[in-house]
């Protein structure tokens, strides 16, 4: 699974910063950003719960 954030749209709310940091983190802009996009073995589930809270719907599995 790879997982991606479109700049344009997120808000940077954080939500799945706190769902899943070991894929997402925040810039120093405080916009969220994936740091592996080949999500880890494991992490499949919090990945898509992110994807499914996102406010601005700013993430999607590529």
């Amino acid at each position: 699974m790879r997982v991606a954030i479109d700049e344009d749209r997120c808000r940077g709310h954080g939500i799945c910063c706190a769902l899943c940091p070991e894929v997402f983190d925040l810039n120093d802009d405080g916009y969220s950003f994936v740091r592996t996009p080949e999500v880890p073995a494991g992490s499949e589930g919090d990945v898509r719960t992110a994807i499914a809270q996102c406010p601005e719907r700013a993430i999607s599995e590529t």
